[in-house]
């Protein structure tokens, strides 16, 4: 498979090398819907863990401090040393976000070396005339020669609750909207920035930073929610001309057809605005905190 069918998407990036755990996932599934079952018994969302029947007491929140997938591995272990294929009780999982899911189903597609990579922007099946925050994970089909869209935390007991019916292993045309979509239908008009966001963060700041972090996540860097960076720092009335069409060329080449994205890499790799840099800043319960990341993205 040459690069122009995505593979530079089938290696791990930092956060998503798997290698130290390879022994244990010598058996684990390759393909979507394996993947998805396969997170789903081991990690917990908390805005859902009363659907399992779990308090907000007994949850771990610190789990969702954790990166890297090989980490999420490490702390769900610690828990319950047994197979890894083996569902975990709602209260022994590994407490994640979307992100969390969408970044652990991302690595263990690219540990089989099968082309995949995480996607930051907004759901539309959360919440009626709204686009909520949230990742998915996409991976390559070579049938139709693009990337297909799936959603692995959504199990049977979410789409039971939420009235989900469509297929979330193949999500349909507007289902998931990418941070760099919302913000080309923000820009022309399309779209009303208030109705993107979550809880009480809504508006065309949220949209800008799912934007950048959505293409950090297209250069296998895939950071929390929370972690801030770049232009993301910047507030939307303070952005100069330059920096309005910086994130107009990048919303419009992080959706572009080349399943490569070799020339978002590029932008992404020479605009300090959008590169991840070693140290960070990351916002826990709404406190900035100084991050060193420990690599270079």
């Amino acid at each position: 498979m040459g690069d122009g069918a995505g593979s530079w998407y089938a290696s791990p990036g930092p956060l998503t090398d798997l290698t130290r755990h390879a022994g244990r996932l010598r058996s684990a599934p390759r393909d979507p819907a394996g993947v998805a079952r396969f997170v789903q018994g081991l990690v917990l969302h908390p805005f859902h863990a009363w659907r399992y029947g779990v308090s907000p007491q007994a949850l771990r929140s610190d789990d969702l401090q954790v990166r890297g997938a090989a980490e999420m591995l490490d702390r769900v272990l610690a828990l319950d040393a047994s197979d890894l294929a083996e569902p975990r009780p709602p209260e022994r999982r590994f407490v994640g976000n979307c992100r969390h899911f969408s970044t652990l189903a991302t690595a263990l597609l690219r540990h089989h070396e099968v082309p995949a990579r995480a996607r930051c922007g907004f759901g539309s099946y959360f919440e009626p005339g709204k686009l909520v925050d949230h990742w998915v994970c996409e991976t390559w089909e070579a049938k139709r020669g693009r990337f297909i869209a799936f959603d692995p935390q959504l199990d049977e007991v979410q789409r039971k609750g939420m009235g989900i019916a469509f297929d979330v292993l193949d999500l349909p045309t507007g289902a998931f909207v990418s941070g760099g979509d919302a913000w080309r239908r923000c820009r022309s008009g399309e779209l009303d920035p208030k109705t993107c966001g979550i809880l009480d963060m809504w508006g065309l700041w949220f949209v800008l930073g799912n934007l950048v972090r959505d293409v950090a996540s297209l250069a296998k860097v895939e950071l929390l929610p929370w972690d801030g960076w770049g232009l993301m720092r910047t507030e939307v009335d303070t952005l100069t001309p330059d920096d309005w069409a910086l994130l107009d060329r990048a919303a419009k080449l992080a959706d572009a057809d080349d399943p490569s994205l070799a020339l978002l890499r590029a932008l992404y790799a020479s605009e300090p605005g959008l590169r991840v840099p070693r140290a960070i800043t990351s916002w826990v319960e709404g406190m900035p905190a100084a991050v060193d990341l420990g690599f270079d993205a």
